[in-house]
C-alpha cells in the first residue's frame, strides 16, 4: 500500500507575524496544523516543516539523529526570514518543544511556546512504548502481516536505543541554556501527559529568564495535546500569548 508522505506548509496571513510551528518526534507537520489554521485566520504566517525521517517508516527515521532534526528547524527558521518576515515566533510540540528552547537560544525569537517539553530523559520506557506502537501501527498502514511486523520490529530495536540516548543529550543540552533565554514564553503542559515527566513545565518555567513568562496547564489532556479535549481553548490561548507580544 502506498502511504502518503505528509510535507511541509506554509499558510499565508494577512499581516507582517509569523510563527514556526515544530512538530515531536515520530510525528510531522499534521501534529500542528490546526494551530496553524487558527493562526492564520487571525492574520498570522505559519509554517511547518518535516524533520528528515519523519512521516516515513521506523527505518527511514532511525538514519537521522536530533542534529540532523535541528538542523531542519533552524532551516524552517531561516525559510520565514527569508520571506521577509523580521519576527518570528516559534510553538512547539514536545521534541520540537526542545528545538524551540534552542531556538530563542540561538536566534531572534519574539515569544515562545514549548508545549509538552521534556526536561529529564526519564522516559525511555514510554518512548520505548510510543516508538513499537508507531512501528507497528506504521506497517499495518503497509498491510504487513503481523509476523512479518513483528520480526521487523525486533530489527528495528536494534538500532532505536541509539536514537533514543541522542534525544536524551538533546534534552540535557537544552535543559543547561535554558538560563539563556529571556524571550517571552508561554509554557504548555497537559496534565495528563503519559509520555513525559511533568514536572518539565514548571522546571522550564523557573529556569528561563524571561521577564514575561507563564505556565499554562490542561487538566483533561495528554501528550497529544494538539489533537485533545482542549484543543480549541489551548488554540486560542497560544494566539491571545501571541497578541500579546512586541511585533
Amino acid at each position: 500500500m502506498q502511504i502518503i508522505q505528509p510535507k511541509a506548509f506554509t499558510f499565508e496571513g494577512d499581516n507582517n507575524r509569523a510563527v514556526l510551528l515544530l512538530h515531536g518526534f515520530t510525528g510531522n507537520s499534521a501534529d500542528v496544523r490546526m494551530i496553524a489554521r487558527h493562526l492564520q485566520k487571525k492574520g498570522y504566517t505559519c509554517h511547518a516543516p518535516v524533520y528528515r525521517g519523519h512521516g516515513r517508516s521506523p527505518e527511514e527515521l532511525l538514519k537521522y539523529n536530533p542534529d540532523d532534526w535541528w538542523n531542519d528547524a533552524k532551516e524552517a527558521y531561516d525559510h520565514l526570514r527569508s520571506l521577509g518576515f523580521e519576527k518570528i515566533a516559534v510553538v512547539g510540540l514536545s521534541l520540537g518543544g526542545s528545538l524551540s528552547l534552542k531556538l530563542a537560544a540561538r536566534e531572534d525569537v519574539v515569544g515562545l511556546v514549548p508545549m509538552c517539553t521534556p526536561m529529564f530523559a526519564d522516559n525511555e520506557k514510554e518512548l520505548t512504548a510510543g516508538f513499537k506502537l508507531f512501528s507497528k501501527e506504521y506497517k499495518q498502514l503497509e498491510r504487513k502481516e503481523a509476523d512479518q511486523i513483528e520480526r521487523e520490529i525486533e530489527e528495528i530495536f536494534k538500532k532505536a536505543p541509539q536514537t533514543f540516548a541522542e534525544i536524551g543529550e538533546l534534552i540535557e543540552e537544552v535543559k543547561g541554556i535554558l538560563p539563556e533565554i529571556d524571550t517571552p514564553i508561554k509554557v504548555v503542559q497537559a496534565r495528563l501527559d503519559e509520555m513525559i515527566n511533568i514536572d518539565s513545565a514548571p522546571y522550564i518555567y523557573d529556569h528561563v529568564s524571561s521577564s514575561k513568562k507563564e505556565l499554562a496547564w490542561y487538566e483533561k489532556s495528554g501528550h497529544a495535546i494538539t489533537f485533545g479535549p482542549e484543543r480549541h481553548q489551548l488554540h486560542e490561548d497560544i494566539y491571545k500569548f501571541l497578541e500579546s507580544l512586541d511585533w
